[in-house]
């Protein structure tokens, strides 16, 4: 019951790697945390298994309605729908932004990076993401190294569902840890 009394955003949307959102979510239920599931859609959302639909989990919140201060920290599936959906969405980058203003932390695994390029709150980063989206990771000015977890003052990366232990492990210390002033960006 380490994280008990904090509360963490998960957001995601259809197309979100199964194992990617349940594994940290039942993770930080048994460590005491408060979860909530945010999306830009209201109902359910779907999860993609293997090579199919997966899955489906009921959403929380709008992320429109959303606030980073109600929140200790933040977590972002990938999978490869899910984060294109969301880049999308001005209200989703926006949500981003303010948990990297606040300098809580934030989890990010697989393709997942891609909300942190379109925010604009990747640049000067030590970070790592599925192989596939390396060149777009450095072409947005981050440093992509290839490791099952990488940790960037309260930034937490991973590159895919066989790295979710480490994952987890590094997720759970940065939210107990809590705020990062290293990582206050102006974004």
């Amino acid at each position: 019951m380490k994280l008990k009394g904090k509360k963490v955003a998960i957001l995601a949307t259809d197309g979100f790697e199964k194992s990617e959102l349940f594994e940290p979510l039942n993770a930080l239920n048994r460590e005491g945390a408060s979860v909530q599931l945010i999306s830009v859609k209201e109902g359910l959302i779907k999860s993609w298994d293997g090579n199919n639909w997966g899955e489906r989990i009921q959403v929380d919140a709008l992320v429109r309605e959303s606030r980073e201060s109600d929140y200790d920290a933040l977590v972002l599936p990938g999978g490869v729908a899910n984060p294109d959906l969301l880049r999308t969405h001005s209200d989703a980058l926006q949500f981003i932004r303010d948990f990297f203003k606040s300098g809580k932390p934030v989890a990010a695994i697989c393709h997942a990076p891609w909300l942190l390029i379109s925010a604009n709150v990747i640049e000067n980063r030590k970070v790592t993401s599925y192989h596939s989206i390396k060149d777009d990771v450095v072409n947005a000015g981050a440093r992509w190294v290839d490791q099952e977890v990488v940790v960037d003052n309260g930034l937490v990366t991973s590159r895919n569902p066989d790295d979710l232990p480490a994952f987890i492990d590094k997720l759970v210390e940065e939210i107990w840890e809590g705020k990062h002033s290293e990582q206050v960006v102006d974004a």
